[in-house]
């Protein structure tokens, strides 16, 4: 996303869930002026164009050919495009039967986010991106953050009544009690130099005062800065990650689950340098989690399942609802339709 403010190679998949459009014929015929039509509604051949327009700045951006009138790779690209409009219209057309609409809050704020998260809130760097895929704010609103707002509040709407019951839960909990078995973890500190000789240094005085001096040493010493900052601290886990606590490199996780309690190891290698440990805590065993203990957990996991399966379910009724009512200007109809061209 850095990279690529909107990766169109006119595969479109900005509503990666949409089932394919509906297909058949349709009562009169579509308008000069369009390459489909939805219902009485049409797609514009403007519209059509400035879909294909955005499709071929993707590949001068990649600096790719652009694909010629007649070639299979724009043919395919033509297909991709007609039917990602027409699954718009019909997206748009069953949003509004429902009342789910998009306001320009939302896209304000959607835009917004997408500053703060991958441009450090830079509206400089927002720009910069748009302009370096050769993308206007327009195009990026148009066939991307709108569909991709009208999707997600389509989908709430149209998932809104599924729950997942405490008994289904604690079936799925009793059928994979497995899985919930927590591995054995405990408390260490660490310090990660890069070269043996300054672990050796550094080893040698913490051995001499008891490790008194090791949060300072850490801070001061250790490339690992995330832990670093703690003063070393870290939550190992013996087999497997567990909450907060981080499965590491079987020569640090060795050494980390056989020291004793206040213990200090000598210098370890791993991939990353040496390090040198000292467990803070026993080792609390390995332990299965009760149903209490993860209940939300499996009912969030469930609940998004069937969610999914909701939403696929009523694109492809969506999809068989259109049939017979999309019509496509002579020329334009994708290879994957069945639907007659009719000539306007």
């Amino acid at each position: 996303m850095k990279t690529r403010l909107l990766s169109l190679s006119l595969s479109l998949a900005l509503v990666a869930t949409l089932a394919a459009c509906g297909g058949g014929s349709s009562p009169g015929n579509v308008p000069n002026s369009a390459v489909a039509q939805v219902g009485s509604t049409p797609i514009t051949k403007a519209n059509f164009n400035a879909l294909m327009a955005v499709g071929f700045a993707r590949y001068k951006a990649s600096k790719q050919p652009v694909p010629k009138v007649g070639t299979a790779a724009y043919t395919q690209l033509r297909d991709q495009a007609i039917t990602y409009l027409v699954q718009q219209e019909e997206l748009q057309q069953e949003a509004q039967k429902l009342g789910v609409t998009v306001t320009q809050k939302d896209v304000d704020k959607q835009i917004d986010q997408i500053r703060k998260t991958y441009y450090n809130g830079s509206e400089k760097q927002f720009e910069a991106a748009l302009k370096k895929d050769d993308l206007t704010l327009a195009q990026l609103l148009q066939y991307n953050v709108r569909p991709n707002l009208l999707s997600s509040k389509l989908q709430a709407k149209v998932t809104s009544n599924v729950k997942t019951s405490d008994a289904a839960a604690l079936k799925y909990y009793n059928q994979n009690k497995a899985s919930f078995t927590q591995p054995e973890t405990r408390e260490v500190r660490h310090i990660l130099v890069n070269n043996k000789s300054l672990a050796e240094k550094l080893y040698k005085e913490l051995k001499q005062n008891n490790g008194a001096n090791f949060a300072q040493l850490a801070k001061k010493y250790s490339k690992d800065t995330g832990s670093a900052a703690q003063g070393g601290k870290l939550c190992v886990a013996h087999g497997g990650q567990s909450g907060a606590c981080e499965q590491t490199v079987p020569p640090f996780d060795k050494v980390a689950f056989s020291l004793k309690t206040n213990e200090i190891s000598p210098p370890v290698k791993s991939q990353f340098g040496w390090h040198i440990i000292q467990a803070l805590s026993a080792v609390k065993p390995a332990h299965a989690q009760t149903f209490a203990e993860v209940k939300s957990q499996i009912q969030a996991n469930l609940s998004q399942q069937q969610k999914t399966t909701a939403w696929q379910s009523w694109l492809a009724k969506m999809a068989n609802d259109f049939k017979g009512k999309v019509a496509y200007q002579t020329g334009y109809a994708p290879a994957t339709t069945t639907a007659p061209a009719t000539t306007g």
